[in-house]
């Protein structure tokens, strides 16, 4: 075992297998949306491209489903985009097919619990078990458990819970609750050989996580997960060997279509595990595209190019001054007039359309990832700091913002 991915070959090795050995392939957000919505309904083989070989060798396939598939157009009132798609995008799902969903995440409650109800029951038809949300916080917090041969494999999903749709007395997802997430995986390794973690948080666009994301997988780790999976900044971050436990912080977009041309919005990576005999035994790198027409696996100078900025953006990750460092760079590039207009828009919108405009503060007082942002970047500003951080941090997060494809 080591504490390091070999970069070159985009893999990590924990122990070799011990007799049968089976796959995990983990995919991030996913939603028939945009270019993608249409193509779905269509052919929905087409989205994956040469992608869809390597999700097929796994014995299981898992995604984060980051929208309801509803025919309700009763949406809720809140700060960010609103997604969904309908029911005959399910066929997107079983094609490949995914077994399980995570559904933790900020857009699965979009358009209120019916929407929510129906999803769960298109899914429950077809075969697909989900796991991060429920109409209960019983149900929204309980582990899934799943077998690959002998393994018996705990999964567990939890996000941020933005725009208030943790689950406290009711629908929801599993929100921000270091804690219980903590306690959730001791339970469940009392029964489990393995636990997964995955989480939907953190600062959207940048290369590096918030120190507080990363404190709080790292706790997760030391309470027993043998492996961490996060999503939701839409753009590849770096992975963490954390006392043997692989920590990706992003995987970046999947089946998830972003208009535009910067470059790190159109690539993300599949997360392929070896379990045997109870253990994991390492994990994969598998980085593709995402194009007009779908998604491809990255070869030649390109997928040399993509292991080489990850290793570049995880060095940082294996120390904690590392990562403060890396956040020092965004809170630098953000600086004073990047605070200066985001309250500027936040006080327009608010006299636009007070609903809207009131949902968006809300939303950035509540959640973690904007109001540890706005703490930290008024902090430095009143410390004349905030344009105090190493040429390495800035330069990488100016790079994820806003490099464009083929530049």
């Amino acid at each position: 075992m080591t504490d390091h991915l070999n970069w070159q070959k985009g893999t990590w090795t924990n122990r070799s297998s011990d007799g049968s050995e089976y796959q995990i392939c983990i995919a991030s957000d996913w939603a028939p949306i945009r270019a993608f919505s249409q193509m779905i309904l269509d052919d929905p083989e087409m989205v994956y491209g040469d992608v869809l070989a390597e999700l097929r060798s796994a014995e299981l396939c898992v995604a984060n489903l980051e929208c309801p598939l509803t025919l309700s157009n009763t949406l809720i009132s809140k700060s960010g985009s609103v997604l969904k798609g309908v029911p005959e995008h399910i066929g997107g799902l079983t094609c490949v097919p995914f077994e399980i969903v995570t559904l933790a995440n900020n857009h699965v409650f979009d358009y209120g619990p019916d929407a929510f109800s129906e999803t769960m029951d298109l899914l429950g038809t077809h075969g697909i078990k989900g796991v991060g949300a429920g109409l209960t916080r019983e149900v929204a917090t309980a582990p899934l458990f799943v077998a690959l041969g002998e393994t018996k494999i705990a999964l567990i999903s939890f996000s941020e819970g933005e725009d208030l749709t943790g689950a406290v007395d009711g629908p929801g997802v599993f929100g921000w609750e270091v804690n219980a997430v903590a306690e959730a995986v001791l339970e469940a390794k009392k029964t489990a050989d393995l636990v997964v973690v995955f989480c939907h948080a953190g600062v959207e666009y940048i290369p590096f996580p918030p120190p507080y994301l990363a404190k709080a997988l790292q706790a997760i780790a030391t309470a027993g997960a043998d492996l961490v999976v996060g999503h939701h900044p839409h753009v590849p971050q770096g992975i963490q060997i954390f006392n043997g436990v692989p920590i990706a912080y992003s995987l970046g977009n999947f089946v998830f279509y972003q208009p535009g041309n910067l470059a790190y919005r159109k690539i993300g990576y599949l997360l392929k595990t070896g379990i045997s005999a109870g253990r994991l035994t390492g994990i994969k790198i598998v980085p593709y595209q995402i194009g007009d027409r779908g998604l491809s696996l990255l070869k030649g100078e390109h997928l040399a190019w993509f292991r080489q900025k990850m290793n570049q953006i995880s060095v940082p990750l294996e120390t904690m001054a590392g990562i403060e460092a890396a956040w020092n760079g965004f809170l630098h590039q953000y600086g004073v007039d990047g605070f200066v207009n985001e309250i500027d828009m936040l006080m327009g919108k608010l006299k636009e359309d007070p609903q809207k405009g009131a949902a968006m503060v809300r939303n950035r007082v509540a959640t973690m990832q904007h109001r540890e942002h706005w703490i930290d970047a008024m902090t430095r500003i009143i410390d004349k700091t905030i344009d105090d951080s190493p040429d390495w941090a800035y330069d990488l997060v100016r790079e994820w913002l806003t490099l464009e494809v083929n530049k």
